[in-house]
């Protein structure tokens, strides 16, 4: 079953016939093999004599396929004169020196391709560089909150969010009925990437560490810090690693598209720091299969979930910093313009409300602010500061 997925679908199927690369990179088991799906089924509908040629380099039907040229031979042997080829090729990162294969396939104004792949690093850099602008690339995430509920056929309540928050947005799970299997899919997905996408793609040794690494970022979500804080916190467990490990490891780990690397932004010197910066998880159901959920987490999976959601709207976002040590959760910017977040589980206590709405009241211009919190409703506006809870935000239009 297919359930397609308009928020890409609108951005991707635009390209269809145009002499670019069309590259999806995302998580693994994120959607991006069903997205190809109802990509070639678009075609097939506007052009039935269309010839597909579909391959997942994760099938075993693809095992012959190790390098470049025998990728190059499947392909090339199922090009058909006299038709438009569309090439689909499934975690591309498989096969070295892909990007030589693509290439050449472009070249040919018969062909259209497109590719996927779970390594951050491969699919941008690389192609970016050796095909000179001729790829167009669409990160893929999980689940929106929309899509969980579109996917599950859930109403949007309490009891959804609350699933959301503990399963996250892993496509996969609708086909898993009962949910005390969700948690179990969900820890081999997480020890699968991090045993492909992570120490066997850089022959890593140091397993243990990670797998700590992973943790410690799961358990300060929210929470600036940096390498060095990481190696002091590491030592008092007697784990003794220094900052440039420390900092390859949070590289691999981005690379995998596992995490997101937040940096803090000087509101008043307009600039960006160099220490100090934010994790979150791309999806929230991998962060409690690396941590498990606790009560008192919420603080921090809400601030993941509205950076989350504000990356799946197409922001720039980042961190901001006021003087005399204030602090902005987020700043989303798109098109020259900015809004500004501050997360807050309760808006009970006066001292909470002094600080986030007194945050953003420090900010000297006039782009929108916002307050959300968890639950509880709250004011529509505070001296033109808008409150939504976690809900509402994860269903509004921005």
């Amino acid at each position: 079953m297919i359930i397609e997925r308009p928020l890409y679908l609108d951005k991707i199927l635009p390209f269809i016939n145009k002499s670019l690369i069309k590259t999806l990179v995302g998580q693994r088991r994120v959607g991006k093999s069903y997205i190809l799906k109802s990509i070639a089924n678009t075609i097939v509908t506007r052009n039935p004599e269309a010839n597909i040629i579909s391959i997942n380099l994760e099938d075993f039907a693809f095992s012959h396929i190790k390098d470049a040229n025998t990728l190059h031979e499947e392909i090339t042997g199922r090009l058909k004169d006299g038709k438009k080829n569309y090439i689909f090729i499934d975690e591309i990162q498989e096969v070295e020196n892909f990007d030589k294969v693509v290439r050449s396939l472009i070249l040919d104004e018969r062909n259209d391709v497109y590719i996927t792949g779970s390594n951050s690093k491969m699919l941008s850099s690389e192609i970016s560089s050796s095909l000179s602008g001729r790829n167009i690339e669409f990160r893929i995430h999980p689940l929106s909150y929309n899509e969980f509920l579109n996917f599950h056929k859930k109403e949007d309540n309490d009891n959804s969010l609350e699933d959301y928050i503990r399963y996250g947005g892993m496509p996969f799970l609708i086909n898993l009925p009962a949910k005390e299997t969700w948690t179990e899919y969900l820890s081999g997905i997480t020890d699968s990437i991090i045993f492909r996408d992570i120490i066997q793609r850089h022959s890593l040794r140091n397993t243990d560490f990670l797998k700590r690494l992973l943790s410690f970022l799961a358990d300060n979500i929210g929470q600036i810090f940096s390498a060095k804080r990481i190696s002091d916190y590491l030592k008092s467990q007697k784990l003794n690693t220094g900052v440039p490990a420390i900092q390859n490891y949070l590289t691999y780990i981005e690379e995998a598209c596992v995490i997101n690397r937040v940096r803090r932004w000087d509101i008043e010197g307009k600039r960006f720091f160099e220490i100090g910066e934010k994790i979150f998880y791309e999806d929230i159901g991998i962060r409690n299969a690396i941590r498990g959920l606790r009560p008192g987490d919420i603080g921090g999976i809400m601030e993941n979930l509205v950076f989350n959601y504000l990356s799946l709207a197409g922001f720039k976002v980042s961190v901001g910093n006021l003087p005399r040590g204030k602090e902005i959760d987020l700043i989303a910017e798109k098109d020259g313009e900015k809004k500004y977040f501050q997360v807050a589980r309760s808006l009970l206590e006066e001292q909470t409300i002094e600080r986030e709405f007194g945050n953003l009241l420090s900010i000297p211009d006039n782009y929108e602010k916002f307050v959300v919190t968890y639950k509880e409703s709250a004011p529509v506006s505070f001296n033109g500061i808008k409150t939504l809870n976690l809900r509402e935000f994860l269903t509004h239009e921005f």
